[in-house]
């Protein structure tokens, strides 16, 4: 065979892989954004019940085609304190079944007396789904051809792989070399390494079938390569999992765990199967005498049934695999517990690899700032009006958090508006950056107020009863206002948000009210004007919180 005919198929063979990785990342992105509701609702059923953990991860995995996703996702649940160990290590297990999905679609697009003429009908989808995509109008139908167009890019990054196997299969030298790499701890190895390079073991357990459908590497060899395409695929979670915190390094460790002792426990059975019969039996063969004839079914089958098994045996240690990483990585005593104070309580980077989540888990968290804003608020009138400043530090503290947060959160949208996302995350998302500026704002005015409290006590002056009561029934309207506004934003509740314009309504009436009162007192001499001037900067400030809630509720309209 001559030099261009090798040098051919080693660029075809890279061509393959490029372009099938490729159609994993389109297929995932365009999956996440049809079936965004449903991992929405799949992860609010997130509970101390294992197997529904199990199901959740084996489910998400496989709508969105990626197990490195799903993992990297669940490290920033873990992050943000949102989920348990114990519930992440359940939901990896599930991942890990999931992610068998893959082969199997290899192996089904490879079965047929004619494994060319099958996969080029598979690879007609991308022409499909590209026509789709090009004529239709709706986001909705362009998501469904991305779709299809990744589902038949994977068949034709497979051919291409498949030609160049099939070349490698004729020289000799490639056969001798490939049939001298028996020992099952290297090929776990090189399995493991290229893996972790190409940080996907969806093409490594693709490329193995392909090895093994045409000769170049047998049905045993193909399996232990498979094995280590397991282990390799926990690198994406373990960087995910270096930049977090101690939790999530937890998280990535138990992914790799999980992965190692499964293959562990797989490699000694496969020894011991060797040993007891002489030689005679192996995985290989079981699998073979199980799917006779179909060596793509063979290896995709084992790849199912060795996750599915290593699942089975990690459930019921579940607990005290979370007990030896927590010993592993363990709290530090001398931890400044001040650091932890500072962060974003439902949302995480790790969450991006996800967008459909990282979504969900924006509307929480500005839930969250808005109502850290509302508590300073009250916290505010509460200090003004009683000149009691015992909750100033715990005042201080949410303000810091508010900013904080504000600033954090607009980096996350940032980065999430530069996403793929379905048109009504991509309307959500694009409000959020005007509902995070109004929530600060409210931050600040409850911040003016508390300022204003301490002027009086610096002036050694308060307010008067009557004015103390106007202000708890100003109060008391804000207060249901913001009930209005936060079931309208969380339920798209427009119902809700019409009765929290009314309520604002008559907010601008008791301020005005509060005006004039004021008027009053000051000609009676009952408030001197600085009291006056303390009180009416403050029914102006709230009057102003009260339109930024509204603001705030107004964006239901724009999703």
């Amino acid at each position: 065979m001559s030099s261009v005919a090798v040098i051919s198929a080693v660029l075809s063979m890279m061509a393959g892989i490029g372009i099938f990785l490729v159609a994993c990342s389109m297929m995932s992105s365009n999956l996440e954004a049809v079936s965004s509701g449903r991992l929405r609702s799949l992860f609010k059923k997130v509970s101390g019940n294992k197997l529904i953990g199990v199901g959740i991860g084996a489910v998400t995995t496989a709508a969105i085609q990626s197990s490195g996703a799903t993992t990297v996702m669940i490290i920033g649940f873990v992050n943000a304190g949102i989920m348990s160990l114990v519930q992440a290590a359940t939901v990896i297990y599930g991942a890990n079944i999931g992610t068998t999905i893959t082969g199997q679609i290899v192996a089904l697009g490879m079965t047929g007396s004619n494994m060319l003429s099958t996969t080029v009908i598979f690879s007609a989808f991308a022409g499909v789904g590209a026509m789709i995509t090009l004529f239709s109008k709706k986001d909705q139908l362009k998501r469904f051809g991305g779709i299809f167009s990744g589902f038949g890019m994977l068949f034709v990054g497979l051919s291409m792989m498949s030609s160049a196997m099939g070349t490698f299969s004729e020289l000799q030298v490639v056969k001798d070399f490939l049939a001298g790499i028996n020992n099952a701890v290297l090929l776990v190895l090189v399995g493991t390494i290229f893996t972790a390079i190409i940080q996907s073991s969806s093409v490594m357990t693709s490329i193995a079938i392909t090895m093994v459908v045409t000769g170049l590497i047998t049905l045993d060899q193909g399996i232990y390569l498979t094995m280590g395409s397991n282990i390799g695929s926990c690198v994406v979670a373990m960087i995910a999992g270096l930049g977090s915190g101690k939790n999530a390094k937890r998280t990535a460790l138990i992914h790799l765990l999980f992965n190692v002792g499964g293959v562990i426990m797989f490699m000694i059975l496969g020894l011991l199967l060797t040993i007891v019969t002489g030689g005679n039996t192996s995985f290989g063969t079981i699998f073979e005498r199980l799917f006779p004839k179909v060596p793509q079914v063979q290896l995709a089958m084992f790849h199912t049934v060795f996750n599915v098994l290593t699942v089975i045996l990690f459930l019921p240690l579940t607990n005290a695999l979370v007990g030896i990483v927590t010993k592993i990585i363990p709290d530090k005593e001398e931890e400044n517990p001040e650091e932890d104070k500072r962060r974003l309580y439902y949302v995480d980077r790790n969450m991006l690899k996800t967008p459909p989540i990282a979504v969900a888990q924006l509307k929480k968290e500005i839930i969250n700032m808005a109502d850290i804003a509302m508590r300073n608020y009250v916290c505010s009138l509460e200090t003004i009006c009683s000149l009691d400043f015992s909750k100033q530090e715990q005042f201080k503290e949410n303000e810091a958090e508010i900013d904080y947060i504000n600033k954090e959160l607009v980096k996350f949208v940032v980065e999430l508006s530069k996403l793929p996302l379905s048109e009504k995350d991509h309307k959500y998302v694009a409000t959020t950056f005007h509902t995070i500026s109004d929530l600060e704002r409210v931050g600040d005015y409850a911040e003016n107020i508390m300022e204003y409290a301490d002027t009086l006590k610096k002036e050694n002056q308060g307010f008067s009863e009557s004015a103390v009561l106007e202000i708890a029934y100003l109060r008391e309207h804000i207060e249901k206002l913001f009930a209005e506004i936060i079931k309208a934003y969380t339920m798209e509740d427009k119902a809700a948000f019409e009765e929290a314009d009314k309520i604002e309504d008559e907010i601008d009436k008791i301020t005005a009210k509060m005006d004039e009162n004021h008027i009053i007192r000051l000609n009676q001499g009952i408030c001197t004007a600085i009291v006056g001037s303390q009180y009416m900067s403050l029914a102006s400030n709230s009057e102003r919180i009260a339109d930024h809630f509204i603001n705030v509720g107004k964006m239901i309209y724009e999703w």
